[in-house]
């Protein structure tokens, strides 16, 4: 079906009004440009609100209901040392990644994580981590001064103004942001992007997107990372991964694979 503009709005509204998703903070462009790829697909208004739902929901039921981010705030103003290298911090980091399977999974191997991506990237001066979810909380983990730039992009407001709060007891800058990347990419430069555990959920949302977005960033090294098994560990994904990053790259030059833990990471260099 084909909508007029005021109609994309009027509906792009009605779901960022409904309980589930108001005080969220998601991007309208999020929800628009759901509508405006869906739209084609649908002879009713109906059936087109009930498929961009379905899409939403897949794009932030993961992150849903927790956690709570003003309890965190909390502990986090009661740690007196916030230096990236304190104890009470790297226990406040290692609770918040705990609560999301995603980053739950790299805690056992959490140092050696970064010690691997960055023995090929060097240690980068600035970060692009995009859709990043809690991933952030573990900067201090990943051993880089206070110096550095440190931009995280992700579409819950509250989990972005956490990881502001975060950034700014540990010295850095407040440099994390409300957007959604695929519609919106990120456009200066930096040393290197982390895309991690998301190109799956993309081509969910819009298959193929990944090609033209990855070429779209300026970034000297692409960190994607994706799981090798589904989170229960009887279904192999690695060819079916390997394949998704393979088809996807544009005019990057060289990539270099990496196992660590149940994450299977490519590293694109430009």
């Amino acid at each position: 079906m084909k909508l007029e503009n005021d109609q994309i709005t009027q509906m792009t509204e009605k779901i960022l009004g409904t309980p589930k998703y108001r005080g969220k903070g998601i991007p309208a462009e999020t929800i628009s440009d759901l509508i405006i790829k869906e739209a084609p697909n649908h002879s009713s208004a109906k059936l087109l609100l009930k498929s961009v739902k379905r899409k939403l929901h897949n794009i932030v039921a993961p992150y849903l209901g927790e956690p709570n981010y003003e309890k965190l705030a909390e502990q986090l103003n009661n740690i007196k040392e916030t230096e990236p290298s304190s104890p009470q911090i790297h226990a406040l980091s290692l609770e918040i990644l705990s609560q999301h399977a995603s980053t739950a999974e790299r805690i056992p191997n959490l140092e050696s994580f970064y010690e691997q991506i960055f023995q090929i990237t060097g240690k980068p001066g600035s970060v692009l981590d995009l859709a990043s979810g809690l991933h952030p909380v573990g900067f201090p983990f990943m051993h880089l001064p206070a110096s550095t730039l440190y931009h995280a992009y992700d579409i819950i407001q509250p989990r972005i103004d956490f990881l502001n709060l975060f950034f700014k007891a540990l010295g850095l800058q407040p440099l994390a942001e409300n957007r959604d990347i695929l519609v919106s990419p990120p456009e200066i430069h930096a040393d290197m992007a982390f895309f991690l555990k998301e190109a799956h959920r993309f081509e969910k949302r819009s298959p193929g997107c990944n090609q033209a977005f990855w070429a779209a960033l300026h970034v000297d090294a692409l960190v994607v990372s994706l799981p090798s098994h589904n989170l229960g560990g009887t279904h192999p994904l690695i060819d079916q991964h390997r394949r998704l990053v393979q088809e996807n790259l544009s005019s990057f030059q060289e990539i270099i694979e990496l196992q660590v833990g149940n994450e299977m990471v490519f590293i694109i260099k430009t």
